[in-house]
């Protein structure tokens, strides 16, 4: 993110090439399957509801571009945008688009189109966002210009990666099908375009060879919804899928040693905590910092780090990436199950207490148990309450829960998205806020000097690691399996995403 502050400190022109297919390349052939661990949800066909987790981007890779997006080896690589200036005061971005570039129906990408998906977009952070931004101009088919309220150093950060609303859709055709219509079928700028979708069962996709920057080597894709873990290792085993989303425990130790598979762990910034969404409540146990404090020491993270990932997450004390900018390094919570029970009775519960539901995403059940587990053993008495993945980010964005939540994001961004998503007041999935640290992140997001606003922004987070607002878990990996036939997954390719992308490289052997 380094750039960034170059970007606002003074007029900067980025360009990229266009690479086109080479004359005689070969045409896209052969199918590649995927074993998702996830449903996959209609509402992330459509960039403008992208929330603020990762997982939409398995498929906006596919179907969509952006103006500026994470590729490989370039945080912010230009794409639809091939070049872009802001201007020295800081207060006026102009993109100038790649020309020619179509979506998947034939019409040309154009400047409308741009200020039509960012108008539209309604996403996590839709807010901070359209707040700083004055006007979207279009001077030229070619060529948008977006004028800001204020100079905000994030500017770039949030329409780039942290949202949904630098991906752009076609503004005739969204108006003639309608939002609901457009999930249904959606179309976009992207090296796939949309075949077929079941719901709960699988997303079939076929390559757009007119892609601007190359023809894919792979004709079909075939993301396939398996939830259940052992069944995604067998398909694999059985040569059903190709890739493997999602294995862990005994089962990737299974996978190490299985003939012709590969286990592929990658550390991206996807991070998992538990949130305590009643400590703003006087009559809830967890407004006692001592309580928050006790679940903190009864969860024993390396434990859970060696049997479930095989050690490869990384405890970093903090929901926010130690890979992001302005991260600050906590001095995290050991585990000392005797210290919880003694806080737990310093705060009045020396027999512990029944605390309600624990909350979590129905994929990452596999740390939700261990932690609960802890917890009661503890005294802090949970019941476990699994949900499907986007019903689960949808109750919690409309402040339904109560009791227990295991957060997770991998969303791209740095220190400040992550906290102004979870962590402050009027957040998307923030319960609560506390003033001081409210009044530092109003103030850091006003800050043009980073050395400044580096310094605001680390003790926003050491008030949080003080007022204990949640308890950290891990950095996860993600743990994945890969078959024989395949050449390039995908996984790794951008720094920080965990999923494969850019799906235009995957390839398969012999192809």
């Amino acid at each position: 993110m380094g750039h960034v502050r170059g970007l606002v400190a003074a007029s900067l022109v980025l360009a990229m090439s266009a690479v086109g297919a080479p004359p005689g390349a070969a045409a896209p052939e052969g199918q590649m399957t995927w074993a998702v661990h996830v449903s996959l949800a209609p509402t992330w066909f459509d960039p403008a509801e992208t929330s603020g987790i990762i997982t939409p981007f398995m498929v906006l890779y596919a179907l969509h571009d952006a103006m500026v997006r994470p590729s490989p080896g370039q945080a912010m690589a230009p794409s639809l945008a091939e070049s872009w200036s802001v201007s020295p005061d800081g207060l006026v971005y102009e993109f100038v688009l790649r020309k020619g570039v179509q979506f998947h129906n034939g019409d040309t990408v154009s400047a409308e189109d741009v200020k039509f998906s960012f108008e539209r977009y309604r996403g996590a952070s839709a807010k901070p966002l359209k707040e700083s931004v004055a006007a979207v101009e279009t001077p030229e088919p070619g060529r948008v210009r977006i004028r800001l309220k204020r100079a905000w150093p994030d500017f770039m950060t949030f329409y780039s990666n942290a949202t949904g609303a630098g991906w752009i859709v076609p503004k005739k055709y969204v108006e003639k099908v309608g939002d609901e219509g457009f999930k249904r079928a959606p179309i976009g700028a992207g090296p796939y375009k949309f075949v077929a979708f079941t719901p709960g069962v699988e997303l079939v996709l076929e390559a757009f060879e007119q892609y601007w920057r190359k023809a894919p080597s792979v004709k079909r894709l075939v993301l396939k919804s398996i939830p259940d873990d052992t069944t995604r290792l067998v398909a694999l085993k059985r040569g059903e899928v190709d890739v493997a989303y999602a294995i862990r425990g005994t089962l990737a130790e299974e996978l190490r040693r299985a003939p012709g598979l590969t286990l592929k762990p990658v550390l991206g910034q996807v991070t998992n905590w538990v949130y305590f969404a009643e400590q703003w409540d006087p009559k809830s146990p967890w407004h006692d910092r001592r309580v928050r404090l006790a679940a903190n020491y009864a969860i024993d993270r390396q434990a859970i780090n060696q049997a479930e990932i095989l050690g490869f997450a990384k405890l970093i004390g903090s929901i926010i990436p130690s890979s992001f900018e302005f991260y600050w390094q906590s001095p995290g919570y050991a585990y000392d199950a005797a210290r919880a029970k003694r806080l737990l009775a310093e705060a009045g519960y020396p027999n512990g207490f029944d605390a309600g539901d624990y909350f979590c995403d129905a994929a990452v059940t596999y740390l939700g148990e261990p932690v609960v587990n802890y917890l009661n053993a503890a005294g802090i008495r949970v019941k476990l309450r699994p949900l499907e993945r986007a019903a689960y980010f949808r109750g919690w964005s409309e402040k339904k829960y109560k009791g227990l939540i295991q957060g997770g994001s991998g969303a791209f961004g740095n220190a400040a998205t992550r906290i102004e998503a979870f962590l402050a007041g009027g957040g998307t999935y923030a319960y609560g806020g506390y003033a001081d640290i409210d009044g530092l992140f109003s103030e850091q997001a006003n800050e043009l000097d980073p050395k400044r606003r580096e310094a605001t922004l680390h003790r926003i987070q050491q008030l949080v690691h003080d007022k204990v607002m949640v308890a950290p878990i891990w950095l996860n990996a993600g743990m994945n399996g890969l078959g024989p036939r395949v050449e390039e997954s995908g996984i790794g390719l951008i720094t920080g995403y965990i999923f494969s992308a850019p799906y235009e490289d995957v390839k398969l052997k012999g192809k």
